[in-house]
């Protein structure tokens, strides 16, 4: 497989967007902070939100562009093409969540002269990967009065870190003997979050110093963890790894990496024939559940709005729109990795540098709980594909038996539009920091803009 063939201009452009991207993923380590980014950047190219369209009872037309946001967490844009939008839309979705530690509702607790922070994984993670390591504290307090206090620590120069302890090594001998799956229980990763006591007191005093600390910084009560979202996540930028700076190494690839690319290329859209749509949602690392999540009806809910303005909604013509619709599932692959060759499909697992993976199929063990696209589309993608010049490959999560895995591509299906997985491949996918080519995100970008260009 050919990888790197680029002409200096090319190699630019690639550089220029990793970088651009890099910033991104540091600053976006919450589905709060994506969704807002992505806001603003839709803000920025010229495009309204649906709720003041409807509140002014405004109508909408052809190059019309106009978003929606669900709870700060899952975003819809919508670019409105010439064509009938029930003759079907052009969809980019990808997922902004990633695998974390949730802070409990009542997190804060002490235990022997240190302040401990009790999480709650969220997503599939390898526990043991999270111990050691240095974490930030991303996310929201929501307190009774309506306010709403913004919670970043852990990445600025003069900012403290986080971490979850481990056993030495000389005191590890019977932890060693456990599974992997074992050797840290999900109850254990507790955050330690101080160890100072406050002078003067005498009961949970570390604790207590903790608290002033909170409520001089921040405002912040304990009983206001109740209405908290915060997130401890690894800690430090997005970087650029090996010696040839060819690869990204950062927190959040899985799914940013596709949401950065397919907002960039729909953005960079400007006139369409098809309606274009561009789905950034949350909860896909945990089923997709929820009113923020695929499966709710939000993004029905606002092409049905989209159409109305239009002065075009019926349930026959939404219920057309979404069937003759064609989507790009935009979430990543495994890469295939030398270091673990033996659950590699060898003719069916995607390199770094072989550009897009387009994923026939997810599901586990009998392709269970899998969108299988069918070949007509493929055909199609291919011919579009060649169109834009796009480099690209074909990929599945690993050996049969040996891997699997699911995206919101079958919930998508569930309406009869045409739908395949397609993404950039990476390593250490669900750990603290996961690995992808520099090229493989600019043909992502590529792909995406490709798709919405010459899909018919």
């Amino acid at each position: 497989m050919k990888t790197w063939n680029y002409n200096e201009e090319q190699r630019k452009e690639i550089e220029s967007l990793a970088e651009d991207y890099m910033a991104f993923i540091s600053a976006g380590k919450t589905e709060r902070r994506c969704a807002k980014m992505a806001i603003e950047q839709a803000e920025q190219a010229g495009y309204r939100n649906l709720a003041d369209v409807i509140q002014n009872h405004e109508t909408l037309s052809a190059g019309d562009k106009v978003y929606a946001c669900q709870m700060n967490k899952s975003v819809v844009l919508v670019n409105i093409g010439t064509d009938p939008i029930e003759s079907g839309m052009n969809i980019l979705g990808a997922h902004i969540d990633s695998p974390r530690l949730d802070l409990k509702q009542h997190p804060l607790y002490e235990e022997d002269d240190l302040a401990l922070l009790d999480t709650h994984y969220y997503g599939g993670i390898k526990k043991y990967q999270w111990v050691t390591i240095p974490l930030a504290i991303y996310g929201v307090v929501c307190k009774k009065d309506g306010s709403v206090v913004d919670i970043a620590i852990g990445d600025q120069e003069d900012d403290p870190v986080f971490v979850i302890s481990d056993l030495l090594i000389h005191f590890g001998a019977e932890q060693m003997q456990r599974k992997a799956t074992e050797v840290i229980e999900g109850e254990n990763l507790n955050v330690t979050f101080g160890s100072m006591p406050l002078q003067g007191e005498s009961e949970q005093a570390v604790k207590a110093n903790i608290l002033q600390i909170l409520k001089t910084n921040y405002g912040i009560e304990e009983e206001d963890f109740i209405s908290a979202e915060l997130e401890a996540v690894p800690a430090g930028c997005a970087r650029s790894c090996g010696l040839d700076r060819s690869m990204v190494l950062g927190y959040g690839h899985d799914d940013r990496i596709c949401a950065y690319t397919s907002l960039r290329a729909f953005l960079e859209t400007e006139t369409v024939d098809r309606t274009a749509v561009c789905l950034l949602v949350d909860k896909e690392e945990v089923g997709s559940q929820g009113a923020t999540g695929m499966q709710s009806k939000f993004f029905e809910n606002v092409v049905a709005e989209v159409m109305n303005a239009c002065g075009v909604y019926d349930e026959l013509r939404l219920k057309r729109a979404l069937i003759h619709s064609t989507m790009l599932s935009s979430d990543v692959c495994a890469a295939h990795d030398p270091n673990y060759p033996d659950i590699s499909s060898p003719n069916n697992q995607p390199r770094f540098g072989g550009g897009i993976v387009l994923n026939k199929y997810t599901g586990a063990r009998g392709k269970s709980g899998c969108n299988d696209a069918n070949a007509e589309y493929i055909a199609k993608l291919r011919a579009v594909m060649e169109q834009g010049q796009v480099k690209w490959q074909t990929g599945e999560l690993g050996k049969v038996d040996h891997g699997g895995g699911g995206t919101i591509a079958y919930i998508l299906a569930n309406y009869g539009m045409q739908v395949i997985d397609c993404g950039v491949p990476l390593h250490n996918m669900h750990a603290p920091h996961e690995l992808a080519s520099k090229a493989d995100i600019y043909e992502a970008r590529n792909g995406y803009a490709a798709f919405l260009k010459y899909m018919k």
